[in-house]
């Protein structure tokens, strides 16, 4: 049952991270091709301001979705990982796996993060700059 168990965390933990690479790639993309259709359009008429507002919106939507989604994942694997951090405990195998890594993940996660807010940032005001 344990090893199960093990199999189970393993496998949502790679589940775990295919989804933060959609998150992550999904609102960067959109970033930057939002970006460029704003800056493309950016002053051609009274129109095109309504249409880089809606996109402008578009792009927070996106990426607040993002960044709980990536807060949501940070969560879950932390929760994971102490789960399989306690079962390598209770079989005496835990000193094969450094529990320092759990704060690499936070910080890869933080950094995760702030490149999809820096990206949404440019996004949002690089159009408006050519106005």
């Amino acid at each position: 049952m344990k090893d199960q168990i093990h199999e189970h965390i393993i496998s949502e933990l790679k589940s775990n991270t295919q989804t933060d690479r959609i998150f992550v790639l999904s609102a960067i993309v959109l970033n930057l091709i939002t970006m460029a259709i704003n800056a493309a359009i950016a002053g051609t008429s009274s129109e095109s301001l309504l249409i880089m507002f809606i996109f402008v919106i578009l792009i927070l939507v996106v990426n607040i979705v993002a960044e709980v989604g990536l807060i949501k994942g940070r969560q879950t694997r932390e929760k994971l990982l102490n789960g399989l951090i306690q079962m390598y405990k209770d079989h005496g195998v835990d000193q094969y796996y450094d529990s320092s890594l759990l704060s690499s993940y936070r910080t890869r996660y933080n950094l995760f993060m702030l490149t999809v807010l820096c990206s949404g940032l440019v996004a949002v005001v690089v159009p408006f700059l050519g106005l």
